[in-house]
């Protein structure tokens, strides 16, 4: 019985060792970002075209919008490559409306990209929706609703926490490191006020912070919750241990710039920039209550806070830890690129 116990176990290390080695694929998730397109109507056959598609170094997605037959195409300036995105300008003109015509993203169905579309009519209407793999056009409304406005950025905000996994490894290591379920709750509350805070701050435009360092530093706070996880484990009392939720909330504030980052690339709706924020900071909160509550499960299946062996134990924190550790560095690096 006790070489069937030790053999389950250590096909149990086993098998987190395995989700470790296929980490880089899920890292790679967290570089899908939405494409943008931005359609602006100029004169009352003309529109000037924004279209921003995400790109991970020198690969970029082959999706391109799709016009009516009718609309005549032309380039106005030559692509423009930034980190981590590539801008097309088109102007589109026709004697038809552009309303009620059917709008389409080539090459879309082949990728995990959603496609964030925005139009602004002259007479002041604007529109918003969003396409997908499963869904790679659409007929181009008119004024759109604040439903449309709260659906679109409630799924942005969902997306953009479940394939953040540098967020959802603190969210992870915050529950691991800490004891109760009163505590886990005032943990994640703390963490949620934080980052709504900033989220909402930077978003609007009263604060802001560069990027490359908010990502860096983000990194580092993941690393510092994996240590102090390892010495919770050793037996040894931290501040993290025993008042989480102060931690929770001081780095909370930092991730919610990195949140901002990431809506700042997406565009808010600016006949509705208040709704927007709004349920993008829901979707966040909702995809985060998910990953909590699927994390809880788990744990409560695996037990591992009790019964698993040190060695089992610390392979989660160790692995975090070198996972934001190499995010750390390379985040650094590119502040040189």
């Amino acid at each position: 019985m006790d070489k069937l116990d030790h053999k389950i176990k250590l096909k149990s290390f086993f098998l987190v060792i395995m989700f470790l080695i296929l980490t880089p694929s899920l890292v790679k998730a967290h570089e899908i970002r939405p494409a943008y397109l931005q359609i602006i109507q100029v004169s009352e056959t003309s529109y000037e075209v924004f279209w921003k598609v995400p790109s991970m170094g020198d690969a970029v997605p082959r999706i391109q919008p799709v016009f009516p037959k009718s609309f005549t195409i032309e380039t106005l300036k030559n692509p423009n490559q930034i980190p981590g995105s590539v801008i097309y300008y088109y102007s589109i003109s026709s004697t038809e409306p552009l309303r009620g015509q059917m709008l389409s993203i080539q090459g879309l169905n082949k990728t995990l990209i959603d496609v964030l579309v925005t139009i602004s009519y002259l007479n002041g209407e604007k529109a918003s929706f969003m396409l997908q793999a499963d869904k790679d056009s659409q007929i181009i409304p008119g004024q759109t609703s604040s439903y449309d406005v709260i659906k679109t950025y409630t799924i942005l905000g969902i997306e953009h926490i479940l394939l953040g996994i540098d967020h959802l490894l603190f969210v992870l290591a915050l529950i691991l490191i800490t004891q109760g379920k009163w505590k886990i709750i005032k943990t994640i509350t703390a963490f949620t006020v934080a980052h709504s805070i900033t989220l909402s701050l930077a978003a609007l435009g009263y604060v802001s912070f560069p990027g490359a360092p908010v990502e860096a530093v983000i990194a580092l706070s993941i690393v510092f919750l994996a240590v102090e996880l390892v010495h919770n484990m050793e037996g040894k009392q931290t501040l993290t241990s025993r008042k989480p939720w102060i931690v929770a909330f001081s780095f909370g504030l930092l991730h919610g710039f990195g949140f901002a980052g990431a809506l700042s690339e997406i565009g808010l709706p600016q006949q509705d920039i208040p709704l927007a924020l709004a349920f993008f900071n829901v979707g966040v909160e909702l995809g985060q209550i998910m990953f909590v509550v699927v994390v809880l499960l788990l744990l409560q299946i695996l037990n591992l806070k009790k019964q698993w062996p040190a060695y089992v134990k610390k392979v989660p924190a160790y692995a975090i830890g070198s996972i934001a550790a190499f995010w750390m560095i390379q985040r650094v690096v590119k502040f040189w690129d």
